[in-house]
C-alpha cells in the first residue's frame, strides 16, 4: 500500500517515526520483523516542516571525511536552506533497526 503523508506544519521527529513505523510495515495485518514490508511513503511539502524549541539554530548535523582534523557540522537552518529533504531522510533513517533490511525500506521512501 502507498501512503501519502503531507509534512506541512507538522514536527519532524514525530513525522519521521510515523514514516519508520509505516516503512517497517507495523500498520500493515501482515507484520513480520524480520521482512523489509511492502508499504511505500510519499512525502510531500518537505519544506514546511517545522522543529520546536531552539532546535532551529542548535541542532547539528555533521559528517566527517575521513581525514584527520575534516568534521564538518552544518546547523539545521543550513541544511534546511541547502536540501530539505535531506534532514527527513536522516531523520527516518536513523529511526528504522540498524540492520541488513534498512538500505531496502529507505527505497520505498519517496520525497517531493
Amino acid at each position: 500500500m502507498e501512503y501519502t503523508i503531507d509534512a506541512k506544519n507538522k514536527t519532524l521527529g514525530r513525522l519521521a517515526s510515523e514514516i519508520a513505523g509505516i516503512l517497517q510495515g507495523k500498520k500493515s495485518a501482515y507484520y513480520n520483523p524480520r521482512l523489509a514490508g511492502a508499504d511505500s511513503v510519499v512525502v510531500t511539502n518537505v519544506k514546511d516542516m517545522t522543529v520546536t524549541g531552539n532546535k532551529a539554530t542548535q541542532k547539528r548535523y555533521y559528517r566527517h571525511t575521513g581525514y584527520m582534523g575534516h568534521l564538518h557540522s552544518k546547523t539545521y537552518e543550513q541544511l534546511m536552506a541547502e536540501d530539505p529533504k535531506k534532514v527527513l531522510r536522516h531523520a527516518v533513517e536513523r529511526m528504522l533497526p540498524k540492520n541488513t533490511l534498512r538500505k531496502k525500506r529507505m527505497l520505498r521512501l519517496t520525497i517531493q
